[in-house]
């Protein structure tokens, strides 16, 4: 880890964050991508700036806006002067009933969790041959299960299922890619699953009866990077044995 060039979008908060922190800690150098969140994305700049110098920078980026997207690759490999690692992490999350579903809700959902993985995976390629670097997609476990009233989240994240699956055997040999899926980690902040039954319900369906950390994603996500040099085209579920218990 030590050196690596690592971009991670959506990284100011959450899981995102957490990521940055592990990933920090063993010595990579990170880019970290926002849209919204410049006050969050600042002080996780600072906090890991005072740590390790001059190894944290920030971008700010619309990922819906696929003709940004080659530049927020060039930018982030400029900086260092290389890029090891994409992390496609920003995802946006909300409810869309079958009969709700707008062209306008797919371009969201859509475009975070599919359209712009695949575009900046594109634009980073070269840079990711070069350094025979890697890919880590955060996918969920709704993905395969799907999530009652989230049909288009649900859809978007199958799709960067076999997304990750469809890049590791374009970019092979030179470019790993691997996908880490969580279950039940942090609450959504979207107001859903606010009813403490219906968490409860979603706790006793894993098999370890409990939520898990951020830090369990982000230490899978290290593991990918740094520990897995035979491992390509796979998603590991860190979901407390949710998967199989549905």
């Amino acid at each position: 880890m030590q050196g690596k060039v690592i971009l991670i979008t959506g990284g100011a908060k959450r899981v995102g964050a957490a990521i940055c922190r592990k990933l920090h800690r063993y010595g990579a150098n990170l880019v970290i991508h926002y849209r919204a969140s410049l006050a969050a994305a600042q002080a996780l700049q600072a906090e890991l700036n005072q740590k390790r110098p001059d190894s944290v920078v920030l971008v700010q980026a619309d990922l819906l806006d696929t003709r940004l997207l080659p530049d927020l690759i060039d930018k982030a490999a400029a900086r260092f002067g290389r890029l090891d690692v994409l992390i496609n992490n920003a995802s946006s999350f909300f409810p869309t009933p079958l009969g709700e579903c707008t062209l306008e809700t797919w371009d969201d959902l859509i475009g975070s969790n599919l359209q712009a993985p695949l575009f900046l995976s594109q634009a980073a390629a070269p840079y990711l041959r070069q350094q025979r670097g890697c890919i880590v997609n955060i996918v969920d476990i709704h993905a395969d299960r799907p999530l009652k009233n989230y049909v288009i989240y649900s859809a978007a994240k199958g799709g960067l299922a076999s997304l990750t699956r469809s890049l590791a055997l374009e970019l092979a040999p030179e470019v790993r890619v691997n996908g880490v899926s969580p279950g039940p980690i942090l609450w959504p902040e979207d107001g859903e699953l606010t009813n403490e039954a219906a968490r409860q319900a979603i706790i006793e369906a894993t098999l370890l009866k409990r939520t898990g950390e951020p830090e369990d994603i982000a230490r899978t996500v290290r593991f990918l990077i740094a520990e897995a040099p035979y491992i390509t085209g796979q998603i590991i579920a860190v979901d407390g044995g949710r998967s199989i218990n549905l």
